[in-house]
């Protein structure tokens, strides 16, 4: 890895030499490393099991964020596009963490960013939420998107590895045939993380939030601000300033667990049964028997 890491360096113009080098914490899915050369530090993630889009997504989501100038992301140098087995890299900046409390400025950025919309809703493109392939299209109706792309995709995935079947499976369909009963057509197309839980932002030392490995897509903000609330990570203050910029509906509650059930049936699919029954409570409240 190490010679790969080199040969990326030496890509983005970086022959320096190498003052220290170590591995860091930076997910389940990936190699981690802290790497300082005589011009700069940074942050590289390497793997050798991925598919050839894996750090292209990633990267293409930063940047994507990175354009609103709304929220600080690390900036992307480089990365790789590997074949089959192949060792990859992304390169980016190394982001020093801070101790101050920033979920104020969180809430408002956050908030911000999603000022950012386009027309339609998805992405051009492929990404992933975890190790899972996240299929995508861009689409006039989010609650076709949300239906055939989000949940649909997990219903199939569910089928394939045997965790839905039988009742959850009645359940899941049924609900998705009632969806439009609770999920709107036409909300804003605003730009989302699209994995924003307590581990996918961090304080940096410059009192700044930053944003870390997106699932970018365009989409009802709701669907983000539900997420947040679902594994904790966020704090009461990071809501009050969210919602005094852009106040949610008062739909959301309503919506809330149905934007949640998503993630659930992909924490299904990941890591099994243990979600199972959050996903069938949900399930259950909001189809009948």
């Amino acid at each position: 890895m190490r010679d790969k890491i080199q040969e990326a360096l030496h890509t983005i113009g970086d022959r320096t030499n190498i003052q220290d080098w170590k591995a860091v914490g930076g997910g389940d899915i990936n190699r981690s490393f802290y790497v300082k050369t005589d011009q700069q530090e940074y942050f590289i993630k390497g793997n050798e099991n991925v598919p050839s889009h894996f750090f292209k997504a990633e990267a293409e989501g930063l940047k994507q964020i990175e354009q609103t100038d709304s929220i600080a992301v690390p900036h992307v140098y480089h990365y790789d596009e590997p074949q089959k087995k192949e060792q990859a890299v992304i390169v980016m900046d190394w982001v020093p963490l801070g101790s101050k409390d920033v979920s104020e400025e969180l809430g408002h950025q956050l908030a911000l960013m999603h000022q950012h919309t386009k027309d339609g809703y998805g992405f051009h493109a492929p990404t992933f939420v975890g190790e899972l392939d996240q299929p995508n299209s861009k689409k006039d109706s989010w609650l076709v998107y949300y239906r055939d792309y989000r949940l649909k995709a997990q219903l199939e995935y569910g089928k394939q590895n045997g965790l839905i079947t039988g009742d959850r499976e009645s359940r899941l369909q049924m609900l998705l045939d009632q969806l439009h009963n609770w999920i709107p057509e036409n909300p804003g197309a605003s730009l989302l993380h699209g994995d924003l839980w307590g581990g996918n932002w961090m304080a940096g030392a410059d009192g700044k939030p930053y944003l870390i490995d997106p699932s970018v897509l365009y989409g009802d903000r709701a669907f983000e601000l539900a997420f947040t609330e679902l594994f904790g990570g966020f704090s009461s203050r990071f809501y009050e300033a969210y919602q005094e910029v852009s106040p949610l509906p008062d739909e959301y509650e309503q919506q809330k667990p149905l934007y949640q059930l998503f993630y659930l049936l992909v924490h299904l699919n990941m890591f099994g049964e243990s979600y199972g029954p959050s996903v069938d409570r949900i399930l259950k409240a909001y189809t009948s028997n």
